[in-house]
């Protein structure tokens, strides 16, 4: 019932998306013009003999592919979705959510999908496969790098969802979902490439690292695959938390019809 449900939003959502088939040309250009960016810029670095400590500039690459995943994920799942909260406290619109027999965070996270971050994800699996067969990875790297790359997501996931569920006293949070995307922009780049103090907020107060350098460590052999179940926990920490810190919210909403 859940999943036809969501098969069923998903399919009106991207009908509705298709009417406007030029703006997926428009994002298809717009990805690839933004990971050329990023690649031009790591090729600059390299040859002009700078080097992030202990990544080789095709090791890097496994980074930029990790970062171009989320990125893509946030664009046609979390931010369709997400960011709509803030419209339906405003509207009263939460109202029939609540009221409704399914889950009312599995309805705010599952009802949109754009087509729009899809060129995103495509070019970023081509650019993990290209910096894997340089690296000359076996097949059980990418078997390995799959576990925290679906984990990142939710780790992911958990992050935007806690910020949008932020809207229940703060109606606007636009700010705050940009800073949150602005520190997520970190994961670009192999977490060498900041100092230790920086490091250490990326790793232990807000994980970025766990989205993007940690997953490529594991999949080029450099973290041992146990690092997995660290990933695990912080996943399954990081997304009871985000559903505890929604079901505290909504003790706090008081409804359109109140």
């Amino acid at each position: 019932m859940i999943l036809r449900t969501i098969k069923t939003f998903w399919h009106t959502s991207i009908r509705s998306e298709m009417e406007y088939r030029a703006n997926f040309a428009t994002s298809v250009l717009y990805s690839l013009g933004q990971l050329a960016g990023t690649l031009f810029t790591l090729s600059v670095l390299y040859n002009k003999g700078y080097r992030f400590q202990g990544w080789t500039e095709d090791e890097s690459y496994l980074v930029v592919a990790l970062f171009t995943l989320m990125d893509g994920v946030t664009t046609s799942a979390l931010n369709p979705n997400l960011s709509k909260i803030v419209a339906h406290v405003q509207r009263g619109s939460l109202d029939f959510i609540l009221l409704k027999p399914m889950d009312s965070q599995l309805q705010l996270s599952t009802r949109n999908l754009t087509l729009w971050g899809f060129p995103n994800i495509f070019f970023a699996l081509a650019l993990m496969i290209y910096a894997g067969t340089r690296l000359r990875l076996p097949l059980v790297a990418y078997a390995l790098g799959i576990v925290p790359a679906i984990l990142a997501l939710v780790i992911l996931y958990s992050l935007w969802f806690a910020v949008g569920t932020t809207t229940i006293w703060f109606t606007k949070i636009w700010n705050a979902t940009e800073v949150l995307r602005s520190f997520i922009e970190a994961g670009k780049y192999p977490m060498s490439a900041y100092g230790v103090g920086l490091r250490f907020f990326f790793t232990f107060i807000l994980p970025v690292a766990f989205l993007t350098t940690i997953p490529a460590e594991i999949m080029r052999g450099t973290k041992a695959p146990t690092f997995i179940l660290v990933e695990a926990g912080l996943a399954t920490v990081l997304f009871t938390a985000s559903r505890l810190f929604w079901k505290k919210a909504l003790r706090s909403y008081t409804s359109a019809s109140s």
